[in-house]
């Protein structure tokens, strides 16, 4: 999993998720941050950490502005590995706390990815 990492406005994960063939699932969730921290990245690390020992978890990319607006895309190998996720107890308590505290809004998406292209470098680059 890819740890957090700094770049220029941007707070993102530091590589690209390793995916398989498709098809797999893909949860998007965008999101508008409200005013300070509140314990939010302490929060977010744990869920990528937990997210991470999930069956089925494929890997997540993620960024975020300096103004506060960010998207996270997870990767699940199936339906029922989502929603395991979903019904995980320390997830759920996580997105209480973020409804009430670390949100002004936010939109979740799943999606069936059947097609996937990408063109393979070694490196990311800043802008």
């Amino acid at each position: 999993m890819a740890r957090p990492r700094k770049t220029g406005k941007l707070r993102t994960l530091a590589k690209f998720a390793t995916t398989p063939e498709p098809p797999y699932y893909a949860v998007i969730f965008s999101s508008q941050r409200t005013e300070g921290d509140n314990g939010y990245r302490q929060i977010a690390e744990r869920m990528v950490e937990l997210a991470s020992q999930q069956p089925g978890f494929l890997g997540a990319e993620s960024v975020r502005g300096t103004d506060g607006f960010g998207i996270t895309v997870s990767y699940w190998a199936s339906a029922e590995a989502m929603a395991a996720w979903k019904a995980n107890v320390e997830h759920l308590a996580a997105q209480e706390m973020g409804k009430q505290k670390w949100y002004e809004n936010y939109e979740l998406r799943v999606a069936k990815v059947e097609r996937a292209y990408a063109k393979p470098s070694t490196q990311i680059f800043d802008r």
